[in-house]
């Protein structure tokens, strides 16, 4: 029987090798925040300084991409210097490499273009000339406006630690009327900073002549013997017409910049427009949309005028009394102790804030004038809780509406019209409060509980006694 023949190594095929397919990952992109970096810097010494004041921006993301994001580079740092000068900027973009993963490329010059608009340099040696061709540019924009007259206060507060940190001398507020100065053009080379800098901004109509601008400028002697004006901060405030005969200010953006801020400037401002709408007898100082710090400020400079009003104190005294007679919190239903309408319109007459903001206002009088405080602390709880809970989810909630009325006007008949919002004329709370019941409580206590922290934080600073 013959031997089975072995197959020969020539018929021997090694198994097929498996063809892999690659698919090439999806470009995640990058954060804004995580490879930009934005300086203000006040002279070329500065630019190429990474000691140099480094700005926070509260939201890079809204304008790269849809989600934020900047797609399409490897190893990307851009490095953007804004003058504090003339507020020009310059944009440092490097990179290792680009290609399209995906998501495209992201357009950065475009985009960097649609932030800072004119004031975008190319050329960095032009940016680095600014500083000398444009050092006057604050004084001669300036030159226009009217001067102020000086504080009803040195813009301080007592038991702050945010002081003044150049003396009332130094400083000048200035007015300037957008449509009829050079207020136009200034504040959209501030326009930048604003997006960067204020949550939710959207620039003026500088061609609306109602805008008004106040700047804050502090002046200082140079090595040259020269005096130089340096913008510290701004406000911009419309002017409403009120019927019959008046006028109502609505300050819309306050901006301090970031070297100077708490330091007591944004209060001297804001001491400034108060002290313009009483010696102008405008119908009443309102605010759109606060945020919380500034919301603080305010209240703070608001308490220390109401505190030497004389014509409420009568009234403060009364309710206080009240809330010190009995155990408010043991009754079915707790009173507000609100102020008189006679007080109210007193106050808005006299001093200039709206009854929204007097009635937060009051609550700081109130609190001011327990002693003990601890003693009653349970009953000024429960007249916190029954503002809040009447305001936010009570009977009259969102009944104070908007209501729009067309005027006459030389200025533009399609843009010309007057909106009533509320009686208090700011807009209504915007707290939302869940709908089911069982939450509502927990929610409202968060809130009281918020509320009376920050009463307390105000009487503190504004109390000539501890508290």
């Amino acid at each position: 029987m013959g031997k089975k023949q072995e197959p020969s190594a020539d018929l021997v095929t090694e198994p097929k090798k498996r063809r892999r397919v690659g698919f090439s990952s999806i470009d995640a992109g990058v954060d804004a925040k995580d490879c930009v970096q934005i300086y203000l810097v006040s002279s070329k010494e500065e630019v190429d300084i990474s000691s140099s004041f480094r700005i926070d921006p509260v939201d890079l993301s809204r304008f790269f991409e849809e989600d934020g994001k900047i797609y399409g580079y490897q190893g990307l740092k851009i490095t953007i210097w804004v003058s504090s000068i003339s507020f020009h900027a310059y944009a440092d973009i490097v990179f290792q490499s680009t290609s399209d993963g995906g998501k495209g490329i992201t357009d950065l010059k475009s985009t960097l273009k649609n932030i800072f608009a004119d004031t975008l340099v190319e050329n960095k040696d032009e940016f680095l000339q600014t500083f000398s061709t444009a050092s006057n540019f604050i004084r001669s924009i300036v030159s226009s406006g009217e001067v102020l007259p000086p504080n009803s206060s040195n813009g301080n507060v007592s038991g702050s630690n945010s002081l003044l940190e150049a003396t009332t001398a130094d400083l000048e507020v200035i007015r300037m009327v957008v449509g009829d100065t050079a207020a136009g053009p200034l504040y959209c080379q501030l326009v930048p900073l604003v997006f960067l800098l204020v949550d939710g901004s959207s620039p003026i109509d500088v061609t609306d002549p109602r805008w008004e601008l106040y700047l804050l400028i502090q002046k200082k002697t140079d090595q040259q013997g020269d005096i130089q004006s340096r913008l510290l901060g701004f406000t911009a405030v419309y002017r409403f017409y009120h019927y019959p005969e008046s006028f109502r200010l609505r300050l819309s953006q306050i901006l301090v910049l970031p070297p100077y801020q708490h330091k007591g400037y944004g209060r001297y401002l804001l001491q400034a427009l108060n002290d313009v709408a009483i010696s102008e007898d405008v119908y009443d100082l309102t605010v759109e949309e606060p945020m919380d710090y500034f919301q603080h400020v305010r209240t703070c400079v608001d308490i220390l005028h109401l505190l030497v009003f004389y014509p409420i104190q009568d009234a403060v005294k009364r309710a206080v009394l009240h809330l010190k007679q009995g155990k408010l919190s043991k009754k079915m239903q707790t009173p507000r102790l609100m102020p008189p309408q006679s007080v109210i319109e007193e106050v808005r007459k006299s001093v200039k804030i709206n009854k929204k903001q007097f009635v937060r206002c009051w609550e700081v009088l109130i609190y001011l004038g327990l002693d003990p405080v601890e003693k009653y602390m349970d009953d000024f709880v429960g007249i916190i809780a029954s503002h809040m809970k009447e305001d936010i989810i009570g009977k009259d909630c969102g009944t104070a509406g908007k209501q729009v009325i067309e005027v006459a006007s030389d200025y533009d008949q399609e843009m010309s019209f007057v909106m009533f919002r509320s009686e208090s004329g700011e807009a209504t709370s915007s707290v939302q409060i869940d709908g089911d019941q069982s939450n509502q409580e927990e929610q409202l206590r968060q809130l009281v509980d918020e509320r009376v922290k920050e009463i307390k934080l105000i009487a503190h600073k504004v109390s000539p006694r501890p508290v």
